[in-house]
């Protein structure tokens, strides 16, 4: 008995020399099922040996060369799988959309800008949800302007559209002088963050009984996020084809099936997504399958449990979600000490779903090795950083995302 506590003292002490003498290596234990120790790899070395799918053959085997067979034949099987597996399908449940701008003030921000905020209901079965989405439009501008929308999962502490609380998370201000738009809207309007078994939200509205692959809470965000694109699109202040959607960890994740999923996105953007959204699943590296389905069970659906403790027999893997947004722009971007979202996973990610851009006119080509931190890549549609720094969204990367936008968007 006093030599297991004995260990256990010391194992603290030996994991912070590890990490110290050979950062990031680290390893993090957590309860199982069980009642057993599992432990998370944070040591590159450790990774197992694994082979990715392969992203550019088809199921019948068939190779995909060019960019024609790649939208009408394997973007589409990649999207199913995603939807069958990972995510979950959406039901076709009939459904009523009202939309209110309830509030237009031309002198917010001092003048600067022109604050809308806009009521998007949902009715079905008797039963609707309102998302309230909040736009900022600069008052400089001459012609349409291209526009942000951040899918906030940290709405209470980051979005104040008094502007009497600031946050880098979601810094108007700082946008609205690029000469963007800035909006943003709370997931939790669309479906709580919760296991609740999908009660209540847009799934209490929708839902029509639950299957295998019943759409998670990630994909009802998503959702949620493409009835916002609706109304942006209609703003004739917003230029429609220069749209980009942006998250942060599970709204990273959200965008990137939003983005698959709605192509009027122009620019997808995810901010340390990590594990079921940037990240190489097969590197079971910091957070894995069975981490993130045993701590957020309400994400994904429920085959994607199938693959805990199990990511080889996954039909895809991330890069391959990165690929369905090609060939509009894309921007992965991870944080130095967010080892439980695998920083070099999301780089190899991107770097793996490069071939899919290459299919297009735009050529894309990216280092093996990854870039230094706080030094940005940028090549043909799609960007990385690695910034210093913990799991976060801040200003350095939003001004990373907006000189990416100004690259393409304000050459034409």
């Amino acid at each position: 008995m006093r030599l297991i506590l004995c260990i256990l003292f010391l194992l603290p002490w030996s994991l912070c020399a590890q990490k110290e003498a050979t950062k990031p290596t680290t390893e993090k234990q957590s309860a199982t099922p069980a009642g057993k120790l599992k432990v998370v790899n944070y040591d590159e070395a450790k990774i197992p040996a694994y082979t990715l799918p392969e992203l550019l053959t088809a199921k019948d085997g068939r190779k995909i060369a060019i960019s024609k067979d790649w939208e009408k034949m394997r973007r589409p099987e990649l999207l199913e799988l995603f939807t069958s597996q990972v995510f979950g399908r959406i039901p076709a449940t009939a459904f009523k959309k009202t939309v209110t701008v309830v509030k237009e003030d031309k002198t917010a921000m001092n003048g600067l800008a022109t604050l809308k905020m806009v009521d998007i209901t949902i009715t079905a079965k008797g039963k609707s949800l309102t998302i309230h989405l909040g736009l900022f439009i600069p008052n400089s501008a001459t012609k349409p302007v291209p526009a942000f929308l951040l899918i906030c999962n940290r709405a209470a502490d980051n979005i104040d559209f008094t502007r009497n609380k600031k946050s880098e998370f979601w810094p108007a201000e700082e946008v609205i002088a690029r000469g963007y738009a800035i909006a943003a809207f709370d997931n939790a309007d669309v479906d709580p963050d919760k296991d609740d078994g999908f009660k209540n939200g847009i799934h209490g509205l929708l839902d029509n009984g639950r299957t295998p692959e019943s759409w998670g809470t990630l994909a009802a965000w998503a959702w949620g996020a493409s009835r916002c694109m609706d109304y942006l699109v209609t703003d004739k202040r917003i230029d429609a084809h220069k749209i980009a959607v942006v998250g942060h960890s599970r709204g990273g994740k959200t965008s990137l099936w939003a983005g698959a999923n709605d192509q009027r996105f122009a620019m997808i953007i995810a901010n340390e997504a990590g594990c079921g959204g940037s990240s190489i699943s097969r590197r079971r590296f910091g957070e894995t399958i069975y981490e993130i389905n045993r701590g957020f069970p309400h994400w994904f659906c429920t085959n994607f449990r199938i693959y805990n403790n199990n990511e080889d027999a996954l039909p895809v893997d991330f890069h391959m979600l990165l690929a369905l947004s090609a060939p509009r722009l894309l921007y992965i971007a991870s944080a130095e000490d967010d080892l439980w979202g695998d920083p070099h996973g999301q780089y190899l990610a991107l770097l793996n779903a490069v071939p899919a851009y290459n299919l297009f006119k735009d050529k894309s080509n990216l280092n093996e090795a990854m870039p230094a931190r706080n030094t940005p890549v940028k090549s043909g549609n799609v960007a990385y950083h690695i910034r210093d720094g913990k799991h976060n969204l801040l200003l350095k990367d939003w001004n990373y995302f907006m000189d990416f936008a100004d690259l393409h968007w304000k050459k034409q």
